[in-house]
């Protein structure tokens, strides 16, 4: 997401240096850049033109430090004027004084309602929450069923309830709605996660449904879910959503696809309600808290370290990577096994290409989103294989794999003896760099064994 923005906002940076000053006539052009770079990746108009203003008036202005270079004060300027549009600070997660919390899951048919209330329930489960979801889709086909085989697979609790027998005078979609709320309070579930319809438009049946159950469930939070590939669509639902019901926050869906970013960049200045998390993936885990700043480091090409620190201290074990450090500085305690359990680490933070992408992409770190484009991640699995196909003796010492063991290992991998030659080529320079840096002295021990322990806060080891 965002890589056509970035690429075109670093264009209109790169035509100011150079500059001595900021004037009319040299702003216009890098304005008129960041116009067309904000509209072709699908922002509002309305957004668009205020953004552009601002920046104009606050490049020409007073208001930026003299001893910056004038790209450097663009550069500036932009960042705090996208930080501004998605909301400056984190938007918090609302929780009622008296559990259960409600949370009231609403947007358009095929947005990914049930998928995110899966991972919204995951989410929360990881702050130590007891979540339990129910379906008040009694119209789509299967759409209950879907949403009992998302819970399972994430392992929260759901109340299914009977559409049978229906309370006269209670329509059934709130008889629902109220039965999983007392069962919630009943088994101590603190939150409740209520899935609603959809509709394939905005019509007055759905808005009537969802005030109702508005009112019989009074939610703490409204969460809008949209499709980040409908571009403006998504936008504009979203404030219709927001005209009639008041939503709390929008979840923002196929952040992984070919999304452009308008959507996040234009909902909050649209409707007033913040983005709260993006789903980024199909997986339950690829769910992410959205943090205006982070987005705004990733526009601008400065990567987000944050995000990927949070997700190594997550998913990575700290005592493997300091064990690792001091079988590596001993050079000859480093065996093949070693290595496959620090490529294991590093599978555990998700595609190589993902992580490489939260990286910066400017200064010494310009040519990792290119990078990025060419990574095979499908060369880690056959790397593993490999090494999978050793005997325990082998992979401890590697010296005695000779030719027939090497052609052994090949077919039980499904590689070429050139590929096995190729990963215990690299194995033994490996071993040899670091038995180097062990004997360096006890003060560059001390100094690798600090950079190496902190790998399971940083990516997980040397095969990053």
């Amino acid at each position: 997401m965002f890589e056509n923005l970035q690429e075109k906002l670093q264009r209109a940076f790169k035509n100011l240096r150079g500059q001595g000053t900021i004037t009319e006539e040299n702003i216009s052009e890098a304005l008129r850049e960041i116009r067309l770079a904000l509209l072709e990746s699908d922002v509002n108009l309305n957004v668009v033109k205020a953004t552009i203003d601002h920046i104009r008036e606050k490049a020409l202005g007073t208001q930026v430090a003299t001893a910056l270079s004038p790209t450097e004060q663009i550069i500036k300027i932009v960042n705090d004027e996208l930080i501004e549009i998605l909301g400056k600070d984190t938007a918090r997660f609302k929780f009622s004084s008296q559990p259960p919390t409600v949370i009231l899951m609403a947007g358009l048919q095929g947005s990914g309602k049930t998928t995110s209330s899966g991972k919204l329930a995951t989410w929360l489960k990881k702050g130590g929450h007891r979540p339990m979801l129910v379906s008040v889709d009694v119209y789509r086909p299967a759409a209950r069923e879907q949403l009992a085989i998302v819970a399972k697979a994430v392992g929260a609790q759901i109340y299914t309830g009977k559409i049978n027998d229906e309370e006269a005078g209670t329509p059934l979609v709130l008889r629902l709605a109220k039965e999983a709320l007392r069962e919630a309070r009943n088994f101590g579930n603190d939150i409740l996660l209520v899935d609603t319809a959809g509709r394939l438009g905005i019509d007055e049946a759905l808005m009537d449904e969802m005030k109702q159950l508005k009112a019989a469930l009074n939610p703490s939070e409204i969460l809008f879910v949209a499709d980040a590939m409908t571009g403006q669509d998504a936008v504009n639902s979203a404030d219709a959503f927001h005209k009639q019901l008041g939503i709390t926050g929008v979840i923002l869906t196929k952040m992984d696809g070919d999304a452009r970013g308008g959507a996040a960049l234009s909902i909050r200045n649209v409707t007033g309600a913040p983005v709260k998390f993006l789903g980024t993936g199909e997986k339950p885990e690829q769910f992410e808290a959205f943090h205006p700043d982070r987005i705004v480091s990733r526009i601008m090409g400065m990567g987000d370290i944050a995000t990927l620190l949070e997700r190594a201290e997550e998913k990575l074990d700290r005592g493997k990577a300091e064990d690792f450090a001091k079988k590596a500085l001993s050079g000859d305690g480093f065996t093949l096994e070693d290595f496959r359990d620090q490529l294991r680490q590093i599978k555990k933070l998700g595609s190589m290409q993902s992580i490489l992408k939260m990286m910066p992409s400017v200064g010494p770190f310009q040519g990792l989103q290119q990078a990025a484009e060419h990574v095979d991640d499908s060369q880690l699995a056959r790397t593993e294989a490999i090494i999978n196909s050793m005997t325990k003796k082998e992979r401890i010492d590697h010296e005695i794999i000779n030719g027939s063991r090497r052609r052994r290992i090949a077919e039980g991998s499904g590689v070429s003896v050139q590929e096995v030659n190729q990963l215990l080529k690299q194995y033994g320079q490996m071993r040899k760099m670091f038995k180097g840096l062990g004997s360096g002295g006890g003060k560059m021990q001390r100094r690798l064994m600090s950079q190496m322990g902190q790998m399971g806060r940083m990516g997980g080891g040397f095969g990053r």
